[in-house]
């Protein structure tokens, strides 16, 4: 079930260079939201109609909140990092159909912007009892959501400048720390995915896959973010499938990227 509502905002703070950890008051929303999925927020500015699709980082079902972590990359989000406790905006979700949690060892891996959907998966498969390594990617030491991943997770970090963890890619920190799994979880640009899907494979590893596309209506109704499939989609009758309503997780098997 999705709700459309105008939620509170209770905090915000800046966690890395354009990074931002927002936190917004939505019963609703936080009591069904599962991990993986995302919310798709309005700007106030009337010029900018389409949403922006943001993925759940943490849910707080007690409380009745949620924490989106994004980056700064256009006007919508720079708007987003103007607000402040007590404002609110409107707020479609949860969107998606989220990760199928498997009670087997798992490995998350993600880079950049596709870290935040992990914190709230590696904190429902801990609470299922599930040995979890979390391989993390940045470009640099700005290590933003590191010490959350850790409480649930043994952390591996990759940098590209090499200023902490291993200096290379996911791939690279995995294989250095020789991280054996029954499944892995990961989230991130598409270069790091194709890695993902062929480690995988090669390994013969069960592997969800979380895509990173542009989107425009959130809902599957304008077919604005499809992907390539090897299945026939029921909506178009083609080999594509839509990331935001038969997304943005599925299994590496399915997609092509």
């Amino acid at each position: 079930m999705k709700f459309q509502e105008m939620v509170q905002v209770v905090s915000q703070e800046r966690i890395a260079t354009g990074i931002y950890s927002l936190w917004i008051k939505s019963d609703n929303i936080a009591n069904e939201a599962r991990a993986g999925q995302f919310l798709s927020i309005y700007c106030k500015d009337g010029s900018r109609i389409l949403p922006r699709p943001i993925s759940i980082c943490e849910t707080d079902k007690e409380n009745g909140t949620l924490r989106i972590v994004y980056r700064v990359v256009g006007k919508g989000t720079d708007e987003f990092s103007s607000l402040n406790s007590a404002d609110t905006i409107k707020v479609v979700g949860p969107l998606g159909n989220g990760f199928e949690l498997h009670e087997k060892t798992a490995l998350l891996i993600a880079g950049g912007i596709g870290i935040p959907p992990m914190v709230e998966t590696a904190k429902r498969l801990n609470l299922m009892g599930v040995k979890v390594y979390a391989a993390v990617g940045y470009r640099n030491s700005e290590l933003f959501l590191a010490d959350e991943l850790k409480k649930y997770s043994e952390v591996l970090i990759a940098t590209e400048d090499g200023s902490a963890g291993t200096h290379g890619n996911v791939i690279d920190a995995i294989k250095a720390n020789n991280v054996k799994a029954d499944v892995i979880y990961s989230c991130g640009p598409t270069p790091m995915l194709k890695a993902v899907k062929e480690y995988a494979l090669s390994n013969n590893i069960i592997c969800e896959l979380s895509l990173e596309e542009r989107m425009a209506c959130g809902i599957g109704a304008c077919l604005a973010c499809v992907c390539k499939s090897n299945q026939i989609d029921d909506h178009s009758y083609v080999h594509n499938k839509r990331v935001c309503a038969d997304g943005p997780v599925f299994y590496c098997e399915e997609v092509e990227l």
